[in-house]
């Protein structure tokens, strides 16, 4: 026990010297960005058909000999030189990457790649959104899918990979896709509306504690948190999230009109397998296979809009991995875990 208690003070000893050096650090950038605007941010792009070939060529200095690789080569530099000769033009793919939070906080950047690309893109070419998301807020995923429709109406084929989960408002923004790809067990589906939170009213009277919730508008608080709760107000409440899921189901079927939209919109969800027949997916393929086969008859090219962040950010970034790896250290000592 006296081991751990040295460590502890130790321990709290290192965390409070970071702690004042990131505060002072935190201090200094606050002065030096005051009176500045945000930062804005960067368009990266790089092209995929190269990390194609890139893995391939290492594959063949690997596995050929000396002789087998030379020959190689000089058939792909005589293969090079012709299609310079005559060029071919090949249809564009612009790939995105949306990996969703409760808040989709990705939109920021989704909205700035979507519009670059609309500059250039035609209905020639295609954009593949590879997603990933578990669904959260109506509105922010309202906007998220608002972003996704506006490569529609341009007249773009828009393409949606799914590799793990696409549900609830994931699959709001899946669903605008003309194609959408599932790997075999990707989630799914739950097209639905849910909303929970703790009432404490009672214990704040068994404790002798008023609290006044005041209101100009009958509906402007249906539930509350502390407040005592009527019936009145969960019948509102319950309509209000009625109301918005018949809106889901309005959006989906709109995108998606194949679907049997009243046999699926039960907040039930699918792996890839089941949901092909339902109708949710059109093909069962991994983002990587489909890539792949895109790149043998077509440019690649990878889009990611880059907030740059400020030198505030940045400390508290690094303060945040600093004091977890400083816990995780301490506690993986005391518990004899490892971590890996």
């Amino acid at each position: 026990m006296e081991f751990f208690s040295e460590y502890a003070v130790f321990l709290a000893k290192t965390v409070t010297l970071v702690i004042a050096i990131l505060v002072v650090l935190a201090s200094f950038a606050a002065l030096r960005n005051k009176g500045r605007g945000k930062t804005a941010g960067q368009l990266q792009v790089s092209k995929l058909n190269d990390f194609y070939k890139g893995l391939r060529e290492r594959l063949e200095q690997t596995l050929l000999d000396k002789d087998q690789l030379k020959a190689l080569r000089k058939s792909q530099v005589k293969t090079e030189k012709k299609q310079k000769k005559n060029p071919e033009a090949k249809p564009r793919v612009f790939v995105l990457d949306f990996d969703g939070d409760i808040k989709a906080s990705a939109t920021e950047s989704l909205r700035h790649e979507i519009t670059a690309l609309l500059t250039l893109a035609t209905p020639k070419d295609e954009v593949v959104l590879r997603l990933e998301s578990g669904g959260g807020m109506v509105h922010s995923y309202g906007l998220a899918s608002s972003q996704l429709a506006r490569i529609r109406e341009a007249g773009v084929p828009l393409t949606v990979c799914i590799d793990k989960v696409a549900a609830s408002g994931g699959y709001m923004m899946a669903c605008i896709g003309e194609k959408i790809i599932s790997a075999p067990f990707a989630i799914l589906g739950s097209i639905g509306v849910v909303a929970q939170l703790p009432n404490v009213n009672r214990l704040l009277k068994k404790h002798d504690i008023d609290f006044e919730v005041l209101t100009a508008g009958e509906y402007k608080r249906t539930l509350t948190v502390f407040g005592e709760n009527t019936e009145k107000g969960r019948e509102k409440f319950q309509e209000d999230l009625d109301i918005t899921h018949q809106l889901f189901k309005n959006f989906v079927a709109r995108y998606r009109p194949q679907l049997a939209i009243d046999e699926v919109a039960t907040g039930e969800i699918w792996l890839g397998v089941a949901a092909l027949d339902k109708q949710l997916v059109d093909e069962l393929k991994t983002s990587d296979q489909y890539l792949a086969e895109r790149a043998k008859q077509s440019e690649l090219y990878h889009l990611h809009y880059a907030e740059r962040k400020s030198l505030q950010e940045r400390i508290g970034i690094a303060a945040s991995s600093s004091v977890d790896r400083v816990l995780m250290n301490w506690w993986g000592r005391l518990t004899q875990n490892r971590f890996w």
